[in-house]
């Protein structure tokens, strides 16, 4: 797996985490002391993974926006009269409309929480798959083929987004808040946690908090899609010689080509996930009015399309077909620029973010044990077996020069 191949993606993040460790713990630590447990690394990923997204959330706000501003126009209730043509043309409205820099930052908290929590459960889930895999095979091999690695990453990330997709729908509606509203930030008193759990649980019952589930279901084919393509043009772009271990300006390019690329395929369930999750209904009377004779007049003939945006179609495969048949086909690509963009700087900042935080979580790692355990700091372990390596290398020639 291509290090920093996977970083606009949570899951694919934590795979390659957990096989670094995989890595770290096949041997005792060279610096003679224990190595960072998995829990450190997962902290190193996840505060990585934390701060790239407080980097590129403007960018997310806006795709957001982009993929969910032709649904929310044909819901009653829909008090915005901004229409985005582009991701320029949607940061500058935001900026100048909304009260400055702070409006591209709305929702930030609760993502920010989704995805420390989507790399921690990830990591526990595959973890534990896994394990229980190489445990059923009758060889004692470390690794498992191509497809169980893909299919038990997979299961993980079903595992990890079954528990966030409640934190994402809260999210997404958070980020459409202003939207609306009109705009107008007096208006938005809503975009509470908690007001808006309320409202999502009023309009769809509990199980609305799982809207879009089934499309992050398939975005999560997402990494191993990513991964595919990176072998894919590795072989055919590299020579030989380079592939496995191919330079580092050639790994950053070829994966953040193959997200790119991934990402676009995925699209449209991005898309479909966003819209499902962004279902939102003002909470005065007037707007409950209109989508209760919304549904008594679907009772009465099937050919009413207000019940349709009402409820809109629970199958992610049927919400794409829909988009496509009513808006055409552009319409389940609105936003891509932004996603591409959003990937590729995630892509580079986390890379270095994680490197960083890693160092920094190392050191006190050893600097907790030194105080417990009597453990010295890596720099003073490192000079140590340094000095006794050359003291052997020194001995050895010695006995070498002896005369026999």
């Amino acid at each position: 797996m291509p290090p920093g191949s996977n970083q606009a993606n949570v899951s694919q993040d934590a795979f390659d985490l957990y096989h670094q460790i995989q890595e770290t713990h096949e041997s005792k630590s060279t610096l003679g002391a224990p190595a960072l447990p998995a829990l450190g690394h997962a902290l190193a990923g996840s505060t990585g993974a934390a701060i790239s997204n407080v980097v590129t959330y403007p960018l997310a706000l806006i795709v957001t926006r982009l993929q969910i501003q032709r649904a929310l126009r044909k819901e009653a209730g829909y008090a915005g009269d901004e229409t985005y043509r582009s991701v320029q043309d949607a940061a500058s409205k935001i900026l100048h409309h909304e009260g400055g820099l702070t409006a591209f930052y709305a929702g930030l908290a609760s993502d920010t929480a989704k995805t420390v929590a989507d790399s921690f459960l990830f990591f526990l889930a595959y973890n534990f798959l896994r394990q229980t895999r190489l445990k059923a095979r009758s060889n004692s091999s470390k690794y498992l083929p191509v497809t169980e690695e893909l299919g038990v990453g997979f299961l993980a990330g079903a595992f990890s987004k079954f528990w966030t997709t409640p934190i994402a729908n809260i999210v997404t509606r958070q980020q459409a808040a202003s939207m609306l509203s009109g705009n107008q930030p007096q208006r938005d008193s809503g975009a509470s946690i908690r007001a808006i759990a309320l409202r999502i649980r009023s309009e769809k019952g509990l199980q609305g908090f799982w809207s879009g589930y089934t499309a992050s279901l398939v975005l999560t084919l997402n990494p191993s899609l990513t991964f595919l393509l990176f072998e894919t043009f590795k072989r055919l772009l590299l020579p030989r010689h380079k592939r496995s271990d191919p330079p580092p300006q050639a790994t950053f390019l070829v994966a953040a080509v193959s997200k790119a690329i991934a990402s676009t395929i995925t699209y449209p369930f991005s898309l479909a996930k966003s819209r499902a999750q962004a279902s939102s209904r003002s909470v005065d009377q007037k707007t409950t009015e209109a989508i209760d004779a919304a549904d008594k007049a679907q009772e009465t003939t099937d050919s009413d399309s207000t019940k349709n945006m009402a409820k809109p179609p629970t199958h992610v495969f049927a919400t794409i077909l829909q988009i496509a048949k009513t808006e055409g086909p552009a319409a389940l690509y609105e936003g891509l620029g932004g996603e591409v963009m959003k990937g590729f700087f995630s892509h580079g900042f986390t890379m270095i973010v994680k490197q960083f935080v890693h160092r920094i979580i190392i050191r006190l790692y050893f600097a907790i044990l030194k105080l417990l355990k009597g453990v010295p700091c890596p720099e003073v372990t490192l000079g140590a077996v340094a000095r006794e390596k050359a003291e052997n290398v020194v001995t050895a020639a010695q006995r070498s020069l002896r005369p026999s």
